[in-house]
């Protein structure tokens, strides 16, 4: 585990490279090319990534697999939640916090590719 400090450098990081991946290519795109050229970024700022990784829900002690895939997981600590919608809703941040209770992390960012000012569609939850 990441003590708070590391926590909050690699959340620059991913918060800076998402900012160079919507100066480049704005708003108005799909989720998926977001996500890939993110993707890009933070592998080239030398951060390890996982995409689209499995989290199973556990249940009463039974591991289901649902279908539930985290976007992104950055380090091994952080989720990272993309979004290309008109308006980040209580229940994206909702999903968010579900996948860090499930998962087990303490931190993640929801960030919405569809807006003029980057800064306007992050956000950060921490458990």
């Amino acid at each position: 585990m990441h003590d708070l400090q590391s926590l909050n450098l690699i959340t620059e990081k991913i918060i800076g490279a998402a900012i160079e991946v919507h100066r480049v290519l704005g708003p108005g795109l799909l989720e998926s090319a977001y996500e890939a050229c993110l993707i890009y970024e933070l592998t080239r700022r030398g951060l390890k990534v996982e995409q689209q990784k499995p989290l199973p829900v556990v249940y009463k002690d039974v591991r289901l697999d649902i279908g539930y895939r985290l976007d992104l997981l950055v380090e091994d600590s952080v989720i990272v939640e993309l979004k290309a919608v008109e308006q980040l809703l209580p229940i994206h941040e909702a999903q968010l916090i579900s996948y860090l209770k499930l998962s087990g992390y303490r931190l993640g960012l929801l960030i919405n590719f569809n807006v003029l000012i980057l800064k306007d569609g992050i956000r950060r939850r921490a458990l």
